[in-house]
Order: C-alpha cells, then sequence, then structure tokens
C-alpha cells in the first residue's frame, strides 16, 4: 500500500502587486496536484502556485559584454519568462555572449535560447567607442 506524502509550501505571488503570502499543500506524485491553498485573493495567484510548483519561471536579467562599446557591458533581459531550471546553462551562454557596438534597445542578442521560445534583448543603447565625441565634433 503507497503511501501518500503531502507537501507544505509558502510561496509569495509575484502575479500582481498585491504579493498575496499563499499556503498550499500539495502531493509530488507522477502529477502535481494541489490539495488546499489559502492566502490567494484571486484566480491568478492559484495559477501561479501551480506554476511554481511544478515548473518555476522566471525573466533572466544580466548584463553582456560589447566590445567597441562606450561603455564595457550593455544590460538584457529575457522577453519572458524562462524555467528556472535552465538559468545555470542560459547564464553560461549569455557570460560567453560578447556583442559588437552598435546595440540598440530592444536588439535581439540571443534569439531563441536553448529553444525555449524565448529572446534575449538589449536593454540599453549602447553607442561605438567615440561615437559621441565624434558627434560633437562633427555638429551632427
Amino acid at each position: 500500500m503507497n503511501s501518500v506524502e503531502y507537501k507544505k509550501k509558502k510561496i509569495v505571488c509575484t502575479t500582481c502587486p498585491l504579493g498575496c503570502k499563499i499556503n498550499v499543500i500539495y502531493v509530488d506524485a507522477d502529477d502535481i496536484e494541489i490539495v488546499e491553498t489559502s492566502g490567494n485573493r484571486c484566480k491568478r495567484g492559484l495559477e501561479f502556485v501551480k506554476q511554481e510548483i511544478s515548473d518555476p519561471l522566471r525573466v533572466v536579467v544580466t548584463s553582456v559584454k560589447v566590445e567597441n562599446g562606450e561603455i564595457p557591458m550593455a544590460s538584457v533581459r529575457s522577453d519572458k519568462p524562462v524555467p528556472l531550471r535552465l538559468m545555470s546553462k542560459i547564464m553560461d551562454i549569455i557570460r560567453k555572449t560578447e556583442v559588437e557596438a552598435p546595440i540598440k534597445r530592444g536588439d535581439i542578442i540571443i534569439k531563441n535560447i536553448l529553444n525555449t521560445g524565448c529572446d534575449i534583448i538589449a536593454t540599453r543603447t549602447v553607442e561605438t567607442k567615440n561615437y559621441t565625441r565624434d558627434k560633437l565634433v562633427k555638429g551632427a
């Protein structure tokens, strides 16, 4: 006879600004079955808990090296959340990535990283070295 092991977890929902503190009791067998929740003030909290227990997602926020840029690094982020279980591999790829200046905010730096359907995009513009000085000298 198989005994069922119930697990408890406290999760802070980040779906909306309320930040509900949700208590969840679930069974982690072949499929995760949520037995009871409390603390969520809307249905979105329940969906968040299901996702967070089964396969948590996070937005990647970091920076990449910029060659010949007016600054050496550019901030980047994922355009949508990626599975937390892939975060280490994604960061390894981003850490090895170097881009050539100029780059514009919104440029895709890495397309479909690890086949997640997620792109890594620039969140700031980095001009080429001396672009600002050259622009001032030429009066452009």
